[in-house]
Order: structure tokens, then sequence, then C-alpha cells
């Protein structure tokens, strides 16, 4: 079963140590630790979002090309 992050809809505001990235066709917010930044599953999510979206985000945030339930899975994992 996976474990719901922590997740921020309508706040503008990160808590510090975490990042917020869109997922999915929907664009859905997670609020992500930072520390996943040094775990290698998470690092190639970050490779995918590359490939798939480039450097250059016109949204402003970090987005991955993977349903939520995957990415929940990966970072359930993690924790």
């Amino acid at each position: 079963m996976a474990i719901r992050l922590p997740r921020i809809v309508s706040a503008k505001k990160v808590p510090w140590g975490y990042f917020a990235v869109y997922v999915g066709e929907n664009q859905k917010r997670f609020v992500i630790p930072v520390s996943f930044l040094n775990q290698p599953l998470f690092q190639d999510l970050l490779g995918l979002s590359e490939e798939e979206f480039g450097y250059s985000h016109h949204t402003g945030g970090l987005r991955f090309p993977c349903v939520e339930e995957i990415f929940l899975d990966i970072t359930s994992s993690l924790n």
C-alpha cells in the first residue's frame, strides 16, 4: 500500500527542506523532501523528466511524466 505524501493544493509556500513537483496528465502537485534528490531511483525520475520536458518548464515547476500511482509507489519506497 502506498503512503500518501504531504500535498499542497492551493498554498504557495513549501516547507523548508521540501520542494513541489507536478505529476501526471492533470499535473497534481506534491510536496516531497529534498533528501529524495540523493536517491538513485528518484534520479531516474529526474532523467525521465529531462528527456520528456527538457530544462525549460513554462509552468515554473518540475514535472514528471508518469502516472500518479507509479510516482506514489516510487516515493513511498524512498521513505
